[in-house]
């Protein structure tokens, strides 16, 4: 995807008064648009277009995009501009690392202990996922997806762990994009069901095993995508045979 949005038609003015500061604001904007894939991986960024869009002026702009590209969702090279960052596998790869080991480990930790109200909770989200899903409703399965995760961590209670989970899953949200179908909602929606229902047995070991296995399972197809589409990843070549 080389593609250029010169018109960012997906964007709002965000002159006016809003939460945070301009910069913040500008910010919010663009990540939104990398993130949903709205500026695709390899997307030339037009900095006069983008304030124009954005109803501000250079600077909010040029500081949003030095923010970014600490986040490593741009790449500014002064010689030929900014673009939105293509996604290293290995950065992929260790954000999932860190959360299949404190997500198997959180749900180990509840299944012995595990609540009548986190039980209900999480299967009233099952039974909206099974909706979006069945509606092909994306965006609504997204949220879904992140909340019955949010649940999880929310009754464990550890609010450190929460945070370096909720930094990991930020690390992942394009590719969550990238992937997103019915199908894999469908599959979701299978591995959810199946911690749940680890959970409801207090069988922490089975917990952990559907929970490490539901992220596996997207670390697979990713690979699978940077086969079938390589100019969207910055590391493809040098990531060969991760899935083993």
């Amino acid at each position: 995807m080389n593609s250029e949005a010169k018109s960012y038609d997906f964007l709002g003015d965000v002159s006016g008064p809003g939460r945070g500061g301009t910069t913040a604001r500008v910010v919010e904007a663009i990540r939104e648009a990398i993130v949903s894939l709205d500026l695709p991986p390899g997307t030339q960024l037009d900095k006069a277009a983008l304030c124009t869009r954005l109803g501000v002026s250079r600077f909010p702009v040029s500081e949003a995009l030095s923010r970014l590209q600490a986040e490593g969702l741009v790449e500014i090279r002064p010689q030929s501009g900014t673009i939105v960052a293509r996604i290293r596998l290995a950065d992929v790869r260790e954000n999932l690392f860190i959360r299949r080991a404190l997500e198997a480990e959180a749900v180990r930790s509840l299944a012995g202990t595990c609540r009548a109200d986190l039980l209900d909770s999480l299967r009233r989200n099952l039974r909206y996922q099974k909706a979006a899903a069945e509606a092909g409703d994306r965006k609504g399965f997204h949220v879904l997806d992140l909340a019955f995760h949010d649940i999880i961590f929310q009754a464990l209670g550890f609010e450190r762990v929460k945070a370096m989970v909720e930094s990991a899953r930020l690390g992942l949200d394009r590719i969550r994009r990238l992937l997103s179908s019915r199908r894999r909602h469908e599959l979701t929606f299978q591995e959810h069901e199946a911690v749940l229902q680890a959970l409801a047995a207090h069988d922490g070991e089975a917990a952990a095993r559907a929970m490490v296995a539901h992220l596996d399972a997207v670390m697979a197809e990713l690979l699978t995508l940077a086969e079938a589409q390589p100019d969207i990843f910055a590391d493809q070549a040098r990531t060969q045979g991760l899935a083993t």
